[in-house]
């Protein structure tokens, strides 16, 4: 397995939609930072993907765009922009991917049930494994996410980490 770690939309303008959602990211970034942490010590890839649209103002040098602080992803990471939910269309993430060796891609973010599942079911169309890091996944429904969770294949932190040593 030579898996790198996608964070999908992890941005300021989401936490303002309501504190339900707020409460989801940061929950969600407790996971994402170790997960985070876990890559850089094994020195696996880690891909910040950010959504971008014109209508709502969420484009580069925004404020909404940026990333939060409390995320711990570094301006030497590789960083994708989307405007579509799935983060490979459109985007040069696959030949990132395939010039990274990367067979698996482990998916944390927001929303559940929207860019992160589009994305995830991208990946298998693009023969990659997909698995969802339980836990670090947020929602405007928060309810949302143990269907992700359900659908998909999913990996607590613990086995993460223990499959990486």
């Amino acid at each position: 397995m030579h898996p790198a770690l996608l964070v999908i939309d992890v941005q300021k303008a989401f936490f303002e939609i309501n504190p339900a959602t707020t409460q989801s990211l940061n929950a969600a970034i407790e996971y994402i930072n170790a997960a985070i942490a876990l890559f850089r010590e094994k020195q696996l890839p880690v891909i910040c993907i950010q959504h971008s649209d014109e209508g709502d103002n969420l484009v580069p040098g925004a404020a909404g765009f940026d990333l939060p602080e409390a995320l711990k992803v570094l301006p030497t990471d590789l960083h994708i922009t989307k405007t579509y939910g799935n983060a490979f269309n459109k985007t040069p993430l696959l030949e990132e991917l395939c010039a990274l060796g990367v067979d698996t891609v482990i998916l944390t973010g927001f929303c559940a049930e929207f860019c992160v599942l589009s994305t995830c079911r991208g990946a298998e169309d693009v023969d990659l494994k997909a698995i969802i890091l339980r836990g670090a996944l947020a929602s405007v429904t928060p309810e949302h996410i143990a269907f992700v969770e359900a659908i998909n294949e999913v990996i607590s932190f613990g086995a993460l980490r223990a499959i990486l040593e």
